[in-house]
C-alpha cells in the first residue's frame, strides 16, 4: 500500500499566492509565540575562547612568562568575534523584527541580572579592602594605609574624575529623555558628549597610575586599590565602547522612541559604573587614604 506523502509535504510548503515582497526569515513564519528562538551561532564559543586567551596572555605577561603578543592577539580576537556577534544581534533586532515586546522584556531582565552579578564582583573586592583596613594586622604595622604608602590626594584628580562621571550620568540621562521625545539631534549631541567624558576619565586615570608612588605589588593596600580602580576603569572602557555602538546605531536610525533596548542597557550599565565610582571615591580615596 502506497502512502500519500503530498498532504504531509503540504504542511511544510508555502502557499502559492504568498506575498514574498515582505519576506521574513522562514524560521519565524509559523511562530505561534512571541519568543525568539535563536539560530545556531558560532560567536559565543569564539568569544569565550578569545576571552580565555586574553586573560591567559595578560597573566603570563604581568608575571614575565611571555611577551605581550599573546594578550594582544587574544584582545584583537575578542574584539573581532564580539563585533560579529553584535552585528547578528543588531540584525535580528532591527531588520528581522525578532525582538518582540516579550523578547525585549526578557533582554532587560537578563541585563539587570548581569548588572547584579557585576555588583557581586565588586562586592568581593570591597570585602577584601574593608577586611584589611578596618582591623590592620601587625604584618602591615597596625596602620592603614600601611607604613611607606603615600596615598593619592582625593581632592585633585579623583575629585575631577568624580565630577566627570557625574556629568556623564546627567548627559546620558538627558540623551535618553530626548530620544523618548523623538528629538534625535539632541540625543546624538548628549550621547557624543557622554562618550567624550568617558574617554577623558580614562585618560586621567591612566595619568594617575603613571604618577603613582606605589604599585599593585605593594602589599594588601596596593593590590586592593589597583584591583578595584583597575577593574572599574576597565568597565568604563567597556561602557564607552557600548555607547559608541549606540551612537552609530542612533545615527543609522536603528532606534525609535519606543524600541531602543540596546540604548537602555547601555544607560543602565553607565549608571552602574557611576555608582561604583562613588563608592571608590568615598572609601578608597577619602576614607581609606587618611585613616590610621
Amino acid at each position: 500500500m502506497k502512502m500519500d506523502w503530498s498532504k504531509y509535504i503540504s504542511m511544510f510548503s508555502y502557499p502559492q499566492n504568498e506575498d514574498k515582497s515582505q519576506d521574513w526569515p522562514r524560521t519565524e513564519s509559523f511562530k505561534t509565540h512571541p519568543f525568539h528562538m535563536v539560530d545556531p551561532s558560532p560567536w559565543p564559543f569564539c568569544v569565550s575562547i578569545a576571552a580565555l586567551t586574553t586573560v591567559i596572555g595578560f597573566v603570563k605577561y604581568i608575571h614575565f612568562y611571555s611577551s605581550i603578543n599573546g594578550f594582544l592577539f587574544g584582545l584583537a580576537s575578542l574584539m573581532f568575534f564580539s563585533t560579529l556577534w553584535w552585528r547578528d544581534v543588531i540584525e535580528e533586532a532591527t531588520f528581522d523584527g525578532r525582538h518582540t515586546k516579550k523578547v525585549q522584556q526578557g533582554l532587560k531582565i537578563g541585563f539587570v541580572l548581569f548588572i547584579i552579578s557585576e555588583v557581586m564582583f565588586f562586592f568581593s573586592f570591597f570585602w577584601a579592602y574593608f577586611h584589611s583596613s578596618l582591623v590592620p594586622t601587625p604584618e602591615i604595622g597596625c596602620k592603614w594605609p600601611p607604613e611607606g604608602i603615600v596615598p593619592f590626594n582625593p581632592w585633585t584628580v579623583p575629585l575631577l574624575n568624580t565630577i566627570i562621571l557625574l556629568l556623564s550620568g546627567a548627559s546620558i540621562t538627558s540623551a535618553h529623555h530626548y530620544l523618548i521625545r523623538g528629538i534625535f539631534s539632541k540625543t546624538v549631541i548628549f550621547l557624543f558628549f557622554t562618550i567624550l567624558l568617558g574617554i577623558f576619565f580614562t585618560i586621567l586615570q591612566y595619568m594617575e597610575y603613571v604618577n603613582s608612588t606605589f604599585t599593585i605589588s605593594d602589599g594588601v593596600y596596593g593590590s586592593t586599590f589597583f584591583m578595584i580602580t583597575g577593574f572599574h576603569g576597565f568597565h568604563v572602557i567597556v561602557g564607552t565602547v557600548f555607547l559608541v555602538v549606540c551612537l552609530y546605531r542612533l545615527i543609522k536610525g536603528h532606534f525609535t522612541t519606543d524600541h531602543h533596548v540596546g540604548f537602555e542597557c547601555a544607560i543602565w550599565y553607565w549608571h552602574f559604573v557611576d555608582v561604583v565610582w562613588l563608592f571608590v571615591f568615598i572609601f578608597l580615596y577619602c576614607w581609606g587614604g587618611y585613616r590610621s
